[in-house]
């Protein structure tokens, strides 16, 4: 049953893998290939040292004999890092592709087919996560090529010039990629654990943004802090587990490494002094060809150590891959419709719901039955947690429905008809998000040059903008910097009301508001409907709610008068 169970991890790592790198794999190959080659120049500049110096060394190293060596010499180092450098880029390129590749796919799908995956966890993996598969693919593959290649040829070469220096090198070679085999092991799963933490940390800080008005309320800062605190240092923990595996192989590997080069000096150091008179092929040893090994020694065990450092950088790729995979597997919302955009719907405004049971990855929550009109309004009332912002979504064909029915405009909201609807509605969202615009185009973004003003005394928020250092032209930023919570939801409204949307949906736009604050809103919502908008508001709010035409109770049957 183990062997089992690794076989099939060591089948869907395979599987991951070929997937990740399938794009670039003429990329990946053409580099590799590339870098060999630099290796094997190598072997050729160590010839040339070798009989340069051994020249010297005996007297005949003239410099009409040596300096058209020195010159090849440099040549071919040119040529060497020539070549590198054009192996580099073209990684490196592979790598930025198979990232925005990942991260476009990743945001595209849970923008369109959410899973119930935490926002958090989905922005750790596509800012801090993905990165991680760049030295991935710029070392390991190519890391990989090398070691198949690379020792073999340098240990044949060895063996032409000593069998004993060529056999040193066969005997400690293999015990390094063995023993990374068995911290491999060790990296992968502390790697895990680490991209775990990495998660989990992302998680309760947004848990604990989210609810930093009600922790300051109920003073509950400092035990905020102490949580964070004790996050972070487990964070710390498991990131230093990884150094200690990184440590751990190197030491290793080094280890290995240096007893194979120091035998390979040791055998030519006695054979040059003439204390050792085997391991050649019948002549003794020369001084060209002693310095020829002691040259090619360190470069035998070189794409080992490449292959260790790049073990762990697998390591983290599989690590991140894996998490890819699970959140492919993920149950998802699927989008109604196909998120283009297209021409409004045609017909009265109504929205009509009958046993409509909206649908989550796992779960499915009970709307409410209604009836809405064109100009009506209507608040969505219950407890957090039982659905009014899913009711928002279902109605706005952002969430399937498990049974029942929605019909909007006297149609059933399906696939033919989401797209068209989104094109009759705005929503205000509780927390709003600008984009890096400025106020001017974000108001209008169709650019058709309607006269913003209007809108925003509607709203609430002409003194808003008015305040703001450049007017119109203020970039707010994706975070509303700038603005309050209450401003900012104001300026959605007057968004709202310059794209002369048919029905509003406004998720809580009262929410951690004082009262004063609260009634702006109140009030701008409340001039949008005598304007002839529809409205539907989800809110814990009882002035918001009183303010509406009707209620509905997440959980009722019915709506109920205000």
């Amino acid at each position: 049953m183990a062997n089992g169970t690794v076989d099939r991890e060591a089948r869907k790592r395979q599987f991951a893998q070929e997937r990740m790198i399938a794009p670039v794999r003429r990329e990946l190959r053409t580099a590799s290939w590339l870098s060999v080659a630099a290796g094997l120049v190598w072997p050729l500049q160590a010839a040339l040292i070798a009989w340069v110096i051994s020249a010297w060394v005996d007297g005949t190293g003239t410099p009409e004999r040596t300096l058209p060596a020195i010159g090849a010499f440099v040549v071919l180092g040119i040529v060497r890092a020539g070549m590198e450098r054009i192996a580099g880029g073209i990684l490196f390129r592979a790598a930025d592709r198979t990232i925005a590749r990942e991260r476009e796919t990743l945001i595209r799908r849970e923008a369109r087919n959410p899973s119930d995956t935490g926002s958090a966890a989905v922005a750790a993996i596509a800012v801090q996560k993905l990165p991680l598969l760049q030295p991935w693919i710029t070392r390991y593959h190519v890391a990989m090529t090398r070691v198949a290649v690379l020792p073999l040829a340098l240990a044949g070469l060895s063996f032409v010039v000593s069998w004993a220096a060529g056999l040193v090198l066969l005997i400690t070679g293999p015990l390094i990629p063995v023993f990374m085999a068995l911290v491999g092991l060790a990296a992968e799963d502390a790697s895990r654990r680490q991209m775990r933490e990495i998660s989990s940390m992302n998680d309760m800080l947004m848990e604990r943004l989210s609810a930093m008005l009600d922790i300051r309320l109920l003073g509950a800062s400092a035990r905020a802090a102490r949580d964070f605190e004790t996050r972070a240092e487990s964070l710390r923990e498991k990131t230093m587990a990884v150094l200690r595996v990184a440590f751990l192989s190197s030491t290793v590997l080094e280890l290995f490494a240096a007893l194979g080069v120091a035998m390979v000096a040791v055998f030519v150091g006695f054979s040059l002094l003439g204390e050792l008179r085997f391991g050649t092929w019948g002549t003794p040893l020369t001084l060209r060809e002693g310095l020829f090994l002691l040259l090619i020694a360190p470069e035998f065990f070189q794409p080992m150590r490449d292959l260790a450092a790049a073990w762990h950088d697998r390591a983290a790729g599989f690590a991140v891959v894996a998490e890819l995979d699970a959140l492919d597997a993920a149950e998802r919302v699927p989008l109604v419709g196909e998120g283009t955009r297209t021409a409004p719907l045609e017909g009265d405004l109504t929205v009509d719901l009958s046993g409509a049971v909206a649908a989550l990855p796992g779960r499915g929550i009970a709307l409410p039955d209604l009836r809405l009109s064109a100009g009506q309004s209507l608040a969505l009332t219950g407890p957090s947690g039982a659905g009014k912002t899913t009711a928002l979504a279902a109605i706005a064909g952002l969430v399937p429905l498990a049974a029942g029915r929605i019909a909007v405009c006297g149609k059933p909201l399906d696939g033919k008809t989401a797209d068209p609807w989104r094109a009759r509605l705005s929503l205000v969202p509780q927390r709003p998000h600008f984009p890096d615009e400025t106020l001017a185009r974000w108001l209008d973004p169709e650019g058709t040059g309607r006269d913003p003003w209007p809108a925003l005394e509607s709203a609430e928020a002409r003194g808003i903008v008015e305040r703001l250092p450049d007017g119109l032209a203020t970039r707010l930023g994706e975070t509303g910097g700038g603005v309050s919570g209450g401003e900012a939801r104001r300026l959605m409204i007057a968004r709202a009301a310059l794209d002369d949307s048919d029905l509003i949906l406004a998720d809580e736009p009262t929410a951690d508001l004082d009262a004063d604050t609260a009634g702006l809103v109140i009030e701008a919502l409340r001039r949008l409907q005598r304007q002839g908008r529809t409205l539907i508001v989800a809110t814990h709010d009882p002035a918001l709610a009183e303010a509406m035409d009707r209620q509905a109770q997440m959980g009722s049957p019915a709506e109920t008068d205000a």
